[in-house]
């Protein structure tokens, strides 16, 4: 293809198979053995909900019959389980079957469980369902909602005292008795375009917010988020698969420099009323957003997060829930952007004090920020970031977090004293390197963890803290360990890439299998480059490594890479350099970091380079090719973007400032404005349903690529989403297309 001058369109739509090694044999992957088998099937570590220190709650599956589950009560120090509920208990009146568990509460007493089931999907989030209640009192089990449409409840919750259930539905919020009976419907102006208790498209996608509303501490009032979409212009996706006319799907969709949806909080009588507004000062249309609320500590006040538009100031402020007046405590700022809290933010110090984590140190830090805002006292400290807030401990005096100080490809658990005095100790044990989560039983003295690393699958043990000694085993993925032991593998490595300046990138490289240092192998760089996502990461990574391992086993090898910009835990000024330069910093340090790879590592052959990513990895595929054709020879673009300008407001203006007064770094950074330089093979593959980036910016670089005369390859998946997932067997011919396309254009083996 590459060197050619006349135009090649290819809809690949027919069964694509790569070519693969004989079947049956344990040493080599194939894509079936990848994607359509559980040969690689990796154990599923309980849900575990902690009651106190000592013991928690889970779903545990019954050997017989198949897919029935109880609800039970397990002492976490000898794994003995009493069963709460019973799945003999959740089969309603004339079924046979118990219902599928696929989420569930407990009331404080644990005598009222609420049981979430038939779960549908809103957007890529299961969020919407059937909500049912068991009491074990009375045995008795009762369906919620009265006549609603089956799967329209969201967000079903317990209040404090344990007698009312709270939920969505059709965008209004209810309040109705555990066992069922008349539901007080607490709004009633709900509808396809107001929103109350959940949110509108770009709040959940770019904020992660989900969940709407909230319980007050003494379950007397509901305080929520109203979203009113109308004014905000919409995007209509296009459905040719379900009969002979399209179907459409129409949604508010706020692209940059757009109108956003109306957003306001307020508090409504558990019983019923009128809601009381809080005074948020500004237009949230054009100016504010309002991404965060939670009660602040009492049934009096309300905390929230207030963000500007340009989101480089987030207001912290605490609402009167009786007049709605509100005061701001602390404003956190910076000269590109503030991230919202989530972290933190809990009350200590008998509510006197306000947890917070902020880079104004140029390193994420733990502070506590007193109630009138007048003291802020840092907590953390020294020249690294605290990745994530896992427990405060008061009666201790501690704080537990997740940090790498030397390592920013691995995750540890520390603690710190909470006075701010002595330095962080490291809990995690040194021998164990990769990647740790944990999550910690209240009082800091027990924590589920997880521990994984490249190549290497989780197992996840219960310990006991500060010692990290092991109470018990809960998941050892024996069965996939030895499957990984028979495979075909070199192991890989980790790289530091120096592109000058004194900045170097992280970076992992698999070798092909079987190896020769004084042989030539092609490269292929998995990108994605964004401030969203972290990649050159130690932990498993399940079937897009098996993926990975299958092309080092077809005699290629195999690299990634972290530029600046990305969210490692490098410090503010690595975060932050990506701010007016998205797409154009990542372009310019990946391509350096290939070079500094192919120059240090002969083995690597300069004239076969290939490039692939997803969504933000999607667009820097695209600007890779286009920028450094004489580079990067192959590449697979999969859901980009490739005009900034037609994603959502949140994400991009959040980078990239707003395209009125910044259109030139907008046009800069998006790979549409470099497509004359396309030399090479290029196949762009997109979901014609994809809600998140639009099949739109696909089909308009087309045209552009069709005016400029250039060859490329177009796969369609009809009607799929943004993770290209839906339908039987779409995930399977989707890698089986890549690799096909890697092997036709991007040939393979040592020279």
């Amino acid at each position: 293809m590459r060197g050619r001058s006349l135009l090649l369109l290819v809809l690949l739509a027919g069964p694509v198979r790569a070519e693969q090694p004989a079947a049956g044999d344990p040493a080599q992957l194939t894509i079936d053995r990848i994607f359509a088998s559980d040969d690689f099937k990796a154990e599923r570590a309980p849900s575990v909900k902690w009651l106190d220190g000592s013991a928690y709650t889970t779903v545990q599956p019954r050997k017989q019959p198949k897919g029935w589950a109880d609800i039970v009560r397990v002492d976490a120090a000898t794994g003995k389980a009493e069963v709460l509920v019973a799945a003999e208990k959740l089969v309603p009146a004339g079924e046979k079957e118990p219902l599928p568990v696929h989420g569930y509460a407990l009331s404080k007493d644990l005598d009222v469980a609420l049981i979430y089931t038939n779960s549908a999907r809103v957007w890529r989030q299961n969020t919407r369902g059937d909500y049912w209640t068991y009491q074990r009192s009375t045995g008795k089990l009762a369906k919620l909602g009265g006549d609603a449409k089956p799967a329209t409840l969201q967000f079903a919750k317990l209040s404090p005292d344990g007698t009312r259930v709270g939920y969505v539905r059709e965008n209004n919020l209810y309040a109705e008795p555990v066992g069922g009976g008349p539901a007080v419907r607490l709004t009633t102006d709900g509808s396809d375009q107001v929103v109350n208790g959940t949110f509108d498209w770009v709040y959940e996608e770019e904020f992660f917010c989900r969940d709407g509303w909230r319980w007050s501490p003494d379950g007397k009032a509901v305080a929520y988020w109203q979203l009113d979409t109308r004014g905000v212009k919409t995007f209509t996706l296009v459905d040719n698969t379900q009969g002979s006319y399209p179907v459409l799907k129409t949604f508010a969709y706020p692209k940059t420099g757009e109108r956003n949806s109306a957003c306001r909080v307020g508090v409504v009588p558990a019983a019923g009323g009128e809601t009381r507004w809080i005074d948020v000062p500004g237009d949230t249309r054009t100016d504010f957003y309002v991404p965060r609320m939670e009660w602040a500590g009492s049934a009096r006040e309300l905390l929230l997060q207030r963000v500007n538009r340009l989101q480089n100031a987030v207001d912290v402020m605490l609402a009167d829930v009786h007049t709605g007046k509100v005061r701001t405590v602390l404003t956190e700022r910076d000269g590109a952007w503030v991230d919202v809290n989530d972290d933190a933010c809990e009350w200590v110090e008998n509510g006197a004090a306000l947890s917070w984590v902020s880079e104004r140190d140029g390193w994420r830090h733990l502070y506590l920020v007193s109630r009138d805002g007048g003291t802020v006292r840092r907590v953390t400290r020294g020249a690294f970031d605290v990745i994530k807030v896992l427990l405060i401990d008061e009666k201790a005096g501690h704080v537990y977090f997740i940090a790498s100080p030397e390592n920013a490809t691995q995750h540890y658990l520390y603690r710190s004293a909470l006075d701010g005095s002595g330095a962080p100790e490291r809990l995690t044990p040194a021998n164990q390197p990769g990647w740790h989560d944990y999550d910690i039983a209240p009082g800091g003295g027990l924590a589920v963890h997880t521990h994984s690393s490249f190549g290497t699958p989780p197992r996840v043990e219960l310990v006991s803290l500060p010692d990290h000694k092991v109470v018990r085993t809960l998941v050892t993925n024996d069965k996939l360990r030895g499957a990984l032991a028979k495979l075909a593998r070199t192991p890989a490595e980790f790289v530091r890439a120096d592109i000058g300046g004194g900045v170097e990138l992280d970076g992992w490289l698999m070798k092909p299998v079987p190896f020769d240092p004084a042989k030539k192998y092609p490269v292929i760089f998995h990108v994605y480059g964004e401030p969203a996502d972290q990649s050159v990461v130690d932990r498993w990574g399940g079937d897009r490594y098996l993926w990975h391992l299958m092309l080092t086993q077809h005699g290629y090898a195999v690299a990634c890479l972290d530029n600046r910009g990305t969210p490692v835990p490098r410090g503010r000024e690595w975060r932050k350099a990506a701010y007016r330069r998205v797409g154009t910093i990542a372009s310019e340090d990946q391509s350096a970091a290939a070079k500094y790879l192919l120059k240090h590592r002969p083995y690597l052959d300069p004239a076969r380079v290939g490039v692939w990513g997803w969504s933000g990895g999607g667009s820097l595929t695209l600007n890779l090719m286009f920028r450094h054709p004489d580079l990067y020879r192959t590449g697979v673009a999969i859901a980009p973007v490739p005009d900034q300008k037609l994603y959502d407001t949140v994400y991009q203006e959040r980078y990239m400032g707003l395209p009125q007064t910044n259109a030139a770094d907008y046009e800069r950074g998006s790979p549409i404005t470099h497509a004359a330089g396309l030399k090479g093979n290029l196949l762009l593959v997109h979901g014609t349903g994809d809600d998140n980036c639009h099949y739109q910016g696909s089909e308009l670089l087309v045209n552009k690529l069709i005016e400029l005369n250039k060859p490329f390859t177009l796969m369609a998946y009809p009607n799929r989403g943004h993770s290209v997932h839906e339908g039987k067997n779409t995930t399977r011919h989707l890698h089986a297309l890549f690799t096909r396309y890697f092997a036709e254009n991007l040939p393979a083996g040592p020279r």
